[in-house]
């Protein structure tokens, strides 16, 4: 049985799953477990190293085995660091689902609420504009009905009106010529006497006369 199995309880028929919050929460107490045994190996190794440099010299057979002793603390390290590293990837992946299930659970909550806010059908959406709409119309003609005087004009005939008008202005041209009356202005009189004929035509009458005078002679 591997260790994540141990450290979840996994393997037991019947066992209730963790839920997610419940995972990442056992996940990040063994990374804070293994992260102090770290500090405490690198003290080890730290130790282990200044045994081996003290002893180098003055007894090998100790500064050998301070060396395999640091060589195991080592090991474990980088063990260590591998199953942090897991563990890490394992929590980042549960804090994503996690967040997904959150979201999906908002969504579906808004989804619910959007439902019960669209109650109505298209249908019955559809009748309850046709019947504003209708309801306008009877207000528009009853709006129309009111803003029309009763019986207003409807009484009179519109070509005798006319008749009427045009007299009238008839009757005020008539008094505007009345009220100018007669000019101030001298017109010359006029002339009795017949008119002088042209230069012309008085030489032609006297030639008349004259073939005539001649014509009884010559008879």
């Amino acid at each position: 049985m591997s260790f994540l199995t141990k450290l979840f309880g996994g393997g037991k028929s019947g066992s209730k799953a963790p839920s997610p919050a419940e995972a990442i929460q056992r996940l990040r107490e063994v990374e804070e477990m293994l992260m102090k045994k770290q500090e405490f190996l690198e003290r080890k190794v730290e130790q282990e190293l200044q045994t081996a440099k003290k002893n180098g010299t003055k007894n090998k057979r100790v500064a050998l085995q301070a060396l395999k002793r640091k060589k195991r603390y080592e090991k474990q390290l980088t063990q260590i660091d591998g199953t942090l590293t897991t563990i890490e990837y394992q929590r980042e992946a549960l804090e994503n689902a996690n967040t997904n299930t959150e979201v999906l659970k908002i969504m579906g909550f808004a989804a619910k609420a959007l439902k019960n806010a669209h109650e109505m059908d298209v249908d019955q959406v559809h009748d309850l504009m046709d019947e504003v709409q209708e309801q306008q119309e009877i207000a528009n003609e009853i709006s129309d009905a009111i803003s029309d005087p009763v019986g207003f004009g409807r009484d009179f005939d519109e070509d005798e009106l006319a008749r009427e008008l045009e007299e009238l202005e008839q009757e005020e041209l008539d008094e505007q010529l009345i009220a100018v009356g007669p000019t101030g202005v001298d017109l010359p009189a006029v002339p009795t006497a017949e008119p002088s004929r042209p230069a012309k035509a008085k030489q032609v009458e006297e030639e008349d006369d004259d073939m005539k005078e001649l014509a009884a002679w010559a008879s």
